[in-house]
Order: C-alpha cells, then structure tokens, then sequence
C-alpha cells in the first residue's frame, strides 16, 4: 500500500525539485525504487512475449512516460542490465524455493524444474537473450553449479538418478527441456499445466534408473 504522500514524493522526484515540508529523502528513495522495479518487471513481460518491442511498449506496460524510463535507464542496454540482474535474482529465489537439498535427488530436480517453470517470461526472454542472464545455475561458462551437483550426486546415491548421468549433462537436460516446453507453449497454445506435465514426464524419463 503507498504512503499517503507517495504521489507527492514521486512528482517532486521525478522532477528534482526540495521536497516540502513532511516529505523524506526514504520515501523518495523507496518511489524511485518502486518506479524501477515496474520498469524492470514491465521489460521482462514485455521482451519476454515479444523481444523486439520498443522501449516505447515498455514504458507503457510499466505505466509511466518514456522521460520517466530513459531517466532510469539512458540506454536499452542499461535496461537490459538491469533485467539481466533480475534475472539472477530470481533464478536464485527459484532455487531456493526448490529446496533442492531435500529429499531424493529425483524429486529435488523435479522441484527445479517446476520452480523454474514458473518464471514465465523470464525464462522466455533468457531463451531469446542467451547474453541476459550469466549464472552457473543457468548453465553459464562456470560450469555445473555445486548445489546442483550435490542434488544429482545424492539422487545417484539414493537409487533415483541414472549414475551414468552426470550433473553437466542433467543441467543441460533441465535447460532444454525448459527451451522446448516454452517453444511448444508458444506454437501450440496449450496449457501451462500441460506443458509442465509433459516436461517433467520427459526429465523423469530421461533420469531414470536402468535395470541391469
């Protein structure tokens, strides 16, 4: 909920002017900070369903001026770094959410995938913009992340991970079948819920245990 004089604030910020009396430098910062934020969130449901929209499309989605936006970000690329940072964010947020220290390492990866799933256009706009986001959780120049190793090297241990599989090539596997899910979301229309369904159907194939 805004402050009572959050209009106020925002109005004088934007404008650089002294704030009158009862207005603080905290709520100025706190409605600037909320003025980026919706410009970042606008960006990324916006590039993420169509990534050639103009920062024009992007100021309107987030509901303010395009002076408003090139006052917080001068360029698109200074936008898009921004995003990018977003981005890691959110993977992270995701990731913990997963608890993927937690029960078998096949549920943990199922867990990711759907926490992950869940991104939306984020995970979108990281497919269009392979640049956007650098991340050893997204599979980055890094290698395999370490918590993720640990998850697949605990699901080797517990009998519901292939141990031919090792952690890189499931990382992979996780990342494509994400890519492939959004395209088939695009293409055909279908359901989110049955997309997930036929993506973790996919990877619990795929990681399961042969018999000998």
């Amino acid at each position: 909920m805004e402050q009572p004089c959050s209009t106020t604030v925002k109005l004088y910020s934007e404008l650089g002017c002294c704030y009158p009396l009862g207005v603080t430098e905290v709520q100025v910062s706190g409605s600037r900070a909320r003025t980026r934020q919706a410009i970042v969130d606008a960006a990324i449901e916006v590039l993420g369903r169509n990534p050639a929209a103009s920062l024009g499309d992007i100021a309107t989605a987030a509901e303010v001026g395009r002076t408003t936006l090139h006052r917080y970000f001068a360029e698109r690329s200074d936008l898009l770094a921004a995003v990018g940072a977003e981005a890691v964010t959110r993977l992270g947020r995701a990731t913990a959410q997963a608890r993927i220290g937690e029960g078998t390492g096949a549920s943990a990866l199922r867990r990711l995938c759907q926490e992950y799933f869940d991104l939306g256009n984020l995970l979108s706009l990281m497919f269009t913009e392979p640049g956007l986001c650098v991340d050893p959780a997204a599979g980055g120049s890094e290698g395999c992340d370490p918590e993720f190793a640990a998850m697949v090297e605990r699901g080797h241990a517990d009998g519901t991970i292939d141990p031919e599989l090792p952690a890189d090539w499931l990382q992979s596997l996780v990342w494509s079948q994400l890519y492939a899910g959004w395209a088939y979301l695009a293409e055909t229309g279908a359901s989110r819920h049955e997309v997930l369904r036929l993506i973790l159907r996919t990877v619990d194939g795929a990681i399961a245990v042969r018999p000998t």
